[in-house]
């Protein structure tokens, strides 16, 4: 008899819990999925919502309320071009997947179905889509040197939460307004179900305790998506991760207005060892009339990040970066973990192996597009992610190349 009633006690318990977090996902699936004006079928297996524009996510965010959407930027970039020679060439990435199955209409946006499951992945609904809180500690040493000094001499003090593994190219400066790269796409092997595996361009502001991000590239992160597929992505924080912002559109913030990409969705083709080469160009800056960060990938205008949502980024970022990262709770650990970043081969293997960014860019208060005058190459990790800048003739573009294979012989 005590042992039934102790079953039966447990099972209230259980029942209990459950049903707080059962409620918890049909409230986070009610926020994330809108209604649909049009549902399109992806052959990949994802499902594309066509939402109203001026019913996205962005708008339940406070600061947003009475937000009137920009349907474009009131200044561009720029054209982007290049003077000098390459070291080979890559082909242009134009469309999505789902995109063979279907348009969304005008006046509507595509967004990427969340599934039940996809939630009952991260450890809380709550903790979808979001990473980890995390520390730069070279956005304080850039203000006490006056925007430039060599982070590669300073690699032990750079000051790393231990979950993630980063091989960057890095510029530091006072008032960068805008940043491009042509980011090569692989589908990098062996990304364990509880990491991530990202090509990205970061847009850095503030302390390093509490530090503001725009980010962009391509990721693999089976966690929130459930599959190993390349995926087009975002991300945006204006604390360190520790409380704000998300991944895609998993969150109020980001407005979207391109009809053609879905933030979310799989990029193909993707590049192959020896084979052909393909690549995005990504491109962020700052709207200096509305404040807005402009996100557009492929020459598609994406959308914006509101310039209400910061504080430091209202006005110019401190550092950009380019290059890779991998989430995982078992970098700098041994056993270390297998997930790779890239191509999953070593930087030195260089063109048509390993991973690149290319057609690097940013703009400053000048205004004018340009190689960055300072730069520095850092790697969490040597042993087990590894960068080198290339140029293969002194006239030639220089090549990013980053990337590894994680734990390896010398990566134990």
């Amino acid at each position: 008899m005590r042992l039934f009633l102790l079953f039966v006690i447990l099972c209230g318990f259980y029942n209990v819990a459950y049903g707080k977090v059962s409620l918890h996902i049909d409230m986070k699936l009610k926020a994330l999925n809108k209604p649909a004006l049009k549902t399109i079928k992806s052959e990949d297996g994802d499902i594309i919502d066509c939402i109203d524009i001026y019913k996205q996510h962005a708008f339940d965010h406070q600061a947003l309320k009475n937000h009137k959407i920009q349907m474009k930027p009131s200044v561009e970039f720029g054209t982007k071009k290049t003077t000098t020679k390459k070291n080979g060439s890559s082909e242009p990435i134009t469309s999505q997947i789902w995109s063979k199955s279907g348009n969304c209409p005008i006046g509507t946006i595509p967004v990427r179905r969340v599934s039940r499951e996809d939630i009952r992945r991260a450890s809380s609904p709550s903790q979808f889509g979001r990473k980890t809180p995390h520390r730069y500690s070279f956005l304080d040493k850039a203000l006490q040197h006056k925007g430039h000094f060599n982070i590669t001499a300073n690699q032990p003090k750079r000051g790393r939460v231990q979950n993630r593994s980063e091989a960057v190219l890095i510029a530091l400066g006072y008032n960068f307004v805008g940043a491009q790269s042509d980011i090569n796409v692989w589908n990098p092997p062996r990304v364990q179900a509880s990491d991530y595996s990202s090509s990205q361009i970061w847009l850095l502001a503030g302390l390093s305790a509490d530090f503001e991000s725009i980010e962009a590239g391509w990721v693999v992160n089976p966690s929130v998506f459930g599959d190993s597929r390349t995926r087009l992505f975002t991300y945006w924080t204006k604390d360190s991760y520790t409380k704000t912002g998300c991944i895609n559109l998993l969150c109020a913030g980001f407005v979207q207005t391109s009809t053609k990409f879905a933030l979310g969705a799989a990029v193909e083709p993707v590049s192959s060892t020896s084979r052909d080469q393909y690549s995005i160009t990504v491109t962020m800056f700052l709207d200096p009339n509305t404040g807005n960060w402009w996100l557009t990938c492929a020459d598609n205008v994406m959308g914006y990040w509101p310039g209400k949502l910061f504080s430091y980024l209202q006005h110019s970022a401190t550092a950009v970066q380019w290059g890779g990262e991998v989430y995982s709770p078992n970098v700098f650990k041994k056993p270390h973990t297998i997930t790779s970043m890239g191509s999953g081969q070593w930087a030195s293997y260089l063109w048509a192996e390993a991973s690149f960014h290319t057609n690097i860019r940013i703009k400053d208060y000048s205004l004018q597009i340009k190689y960055p005058k300072y730069l520095s190459e850092y790697s969490d990790e040597n042993d087990c992610y590894s960068t080198k800048l290339h140029r293969k003739t002194y006239m030639s573009e220089p090549h990013f190349y980053f990337g590894g294979p994680g734990k390896n012989r010398f990566c134990p």
